[in-house]
């Protein structure tokens, strides 16, 4: 992948499919450092699962005998001089925590990409889900919670054309107004 935001989307994804209905994606910037960290209260995983996603030939899908979204995520992280931890619990309190750290100053990080495009394509994906984005940093604070979208918008769903244009742009001016995307 060309930018880090399809990684994140990529491994953001996966809480749909744990059945997850609330989702936080957090990047925060720190000096040379990008920390992203994926929480979600889905099915969760059992710890020789968490060992196996880092495998490129091991996967859950049965239409390929491949998984590269993780691994693709930790070589992205491994090659700036970073790393990814995976923490995950079945049963009570269920959920996964994906934290990954980039340095940003090193010649193989990836640019970050568009948040924008990935924060939507994630909304339109699973409009039932409850997300809760933050990219936070020197002179950076952008913010999106879509509970409290639904708080205001009552019955409509979030995937419609019409919410979909206001959350594009409501996230484009707090990203203009910081001279950023």
């Amino acid at each position: 992948m060309k930018e880090l935001a399809l990684n994140i989307l990529d491994i953001t994804m996966n809480c749909s499919k744990a059945a997850a209905t609330q989702v936080t994606l957090d990047l925060l910037e720190e000096e040379n450092r990008l920390t992203v960290t994926i929480a979600d209260d889905g099915c969760g995983m059992d710890a020789e699962t968490v060992v196996k996603i880092r495998d490129p030939f091991y996967t859950t899908r049965t239409t390929r005998k491949v998984g590269l979204g993780v691994p693709f995520y930790v070589m992205a992280a491994r090659q700036t001089g970073g790393d990814v931890t995976i923490e995950s619990r079945q049963g009570e309190n269920h959920g996964t925590c994906v934290t990954a750290v980039f340095y940003t100053d090193h010649i193989d990080c990836m640019p970050l990409g568009n948040m924008t495009d990935t924060v939507l394509t994630l909304i339109q994906g699973s409009p039932d889900v409850d997300f809760e984005y933050s990219h936070r940093g020197p002179g950076l604070a952008v913010e999106l919670s879509t509970a409290q979208i639904r708080a205001v918008m009552g019955d409509i769903p979030l995937d419609t054309p019409e919410v979909l244009a206001w959350i594009r742009s409501y996230l484009e001016q707090q990203y203009s107004s910081l001279g950023r995307e």
